[in-house]
């Protein structure tokens, strides 16, 4: 299928989800998206302004009475429907997170599969959620804990996992009885236009969930608009530091899942090989571009050349490409601005700071010459106080470092300011229990590289990765209010 054929007709038309209205023009600026796999223009899109989000929390505001209301089983339902709706659009949904941000169709097809799997996982719940009954010491009295939802729920959706973060955050929000309003990402909207749409076909009410494309404009409206009672941020540090600034206004909670500097750990006795693969995962995941993804591996000095040789070896079989292609594994990077500084990056790891260049490093030409490609780089010797250890790159880049104990290794995995996951590999069960114990991170999986992520585990950050936890039933109460309710029982005096 040529690419102008993709572009056309598999594209969603509404850039707005307000209600009942699907709308093709926001009120916003006029935005170019580019395929960043070879630089063309895939459509331009008129983005929503500041008025439009006003029109979408009103909207959710009035469906809000009774979405909060609807029995539980009624919500399960529709939860459930929309789980066989998104599977029955699987196919567009993958190839409109291929086209969307270049990640390789090879994987967008699991990522229309787990946003399926998350509504069946909080269907489950929504018929679920349960009070307390407290004891009462000052005298009889039914004294109870209700749960509530928060009311409307903003959720601001990044760019490189648009699906898989937008369903992460509205089945909990939805199952728990919020209506939502959810900004899809300027630079990779096109996955989560079509969840709008699907909502609605799905039989949701409208207002339920609302949807709009926009850039930090539009984010910024959400955070201060008085009509949002929470916001779940998903994206930069920096990003949220911004949004807490503004949600402080109106003291409007706020749910972050930020960046990460994961470390992979590589003891002696691990399965090297095992190892080496998913030591790699981190730079091949949306080429690099994760939040979660595994891009410091700490590898014991007795097997760290071998080692290294192996990542060398590995990663030069690695196909980078068209990511419509279902042999390629790795597909470019979203920009040729991230491009260039992710280039900047290892030139400053390399030249500045000493590290030795073993895989990659510059961008691909030929064929990829417009697209946004890098092939997977790996940087060895690199210091744990250097630029590149403590800092997201956010590209297909490795940094790797040896270590000579168990607590080097965990002294160098906690030492940064991240704390989102950790991937420890050894065959000592006694080790991988006592490292993880250690880790300063919310997520720590041992002889894996991500699998774990499923819809009823918790995931979230620690440090400056964040707080709050999405998945699992921690997930569920991010979106519930508690509430105590004492009735006093007592008999009135002079009462027979």
């Amino acid at each position: 299928m040529s690419f102008e054929l993709r572009s056309i007709e598999i594209l969603p038309r509404h850039a707005l989800i307000i209600g009942d209205e699907r709308l093709e023009r926001g009120s916003g600026k006029v935005h170019r998206h580019i395929y960043p796999a070879n630089g063309q223009t895939t459509c331009e899109l008129t983005l929503a302004g500041s008025q439009d989000v006003d029109r979408a929390v009103q909207a959710a505001r009035s469906a809000l009475p009774a979405w909060r209301a609807l029995q539980g089983d009624k919500r399960r339902d529709l939860l459930l429907k929309m789980a066989a709706v998104i599977e029955q659009h699987a196919a567009q949904l993958a190839a409109l997170s291929t086209l969307e941000n270049g990640s390789a169709i090879m994987v967008t097809p699991y990522i229309a599969a787990d946003a399926a799997q998350k509504f069946r996982y909080f269907a489950g719940w929504a018929d679920k959620i349960q009070g307390e009954t407290l004891g009462s010491w000052a005298g009889p009295a039914h004294n109870y804990v209700a749960y509530e939802p928060y009311g409307v729920v903003g959720a601001i959706i990044p760019w490189n996992g648009p699906l898989f973060a937008a369903t992460m955050v509205a089945t909990p929000a939805l199952a728990a009885g919020n209506c939502i309003v959810l900004k899809a990402p300027e630079l990779a909207p096109f996955a989560v236009m079509r969840l709008g749409e699907l909502f609605l076909e799905a039989g949701f009410p409208p207002g339920v969930v609302n949807m709009v494309v926009g850039g930090a404009d539009v984010g910024e409206a959400m955070v201060a608009h008085p009509g949002i009672d929470k916001i779940q941020f998903v994206g930069s540090g920096a990003t949220a530091k911004k949004v807490l600034r503004t949600a402080a206004e109106t003291l409007k909670p706020c749910g972050l899942e930020l960046g990460g500097k994961s470390a992979v750990i590589v003891f002696a006795d691990a399965d090297l090989n095992q190892a080496a693969r998913r030591g790699l995962a981190g730079a091949i995941s949306v080429s690099g571009q994760g939040c979660v993804n595994g891009t410091r591996v700490l590898v014991e000095r007795s097997i760290y050349e071998p080692y290294l040789k192996m990542l060398q070896a590995i990663s030069a079989h690695i196909k980078v490409g068209d990511p419509y292609d279902s042999s390629t594994v790795m597909g470019p990077v979203i920009s040729e601005a991230s491009l260039q500084r992710i280039v900047g990056v290892i030139d400053g790891a390399v030249k500045r700071d000493g590290g030795r260049l073993v895989a990659g490093g510059a961008r691909m030409g030929g064929e990829h010459a417009l697209g946004y490609y890098l092939p997977i780089t790996i940087i060895a010797d690199v210091d744990g106080n250097s630029a590149l250890a403590q800092n997201e790159v956010f590209g297909p880049v490795l940094a790797v470092t040896p270590f000579d104990s168990e607590e080097e290794a965990i002294a160098l995995a906690n030492g940064t300011n991240y704390g989102l996951g950790a991937y420890v590999h050894t065959e000592n069960l006694r080790r991988a229990h006592q490292v993880a114990a250690q880790m300063q991170a919310g997520m720590v999986h041992v002889n894996g590289s991500g699998e774990g992520m499923q819809p009823y585990a918790p995931f979230g950050g620690m440090k400056q990765s964040g707080h709050g936890r999405l998945g699992g039933e921690q997930g569920l109460r991010e979106f519930l209010q508690a509430k105590n309710i004492w009735v006093n029982l007592s008999q009135p005096q002079g009462a027979k």
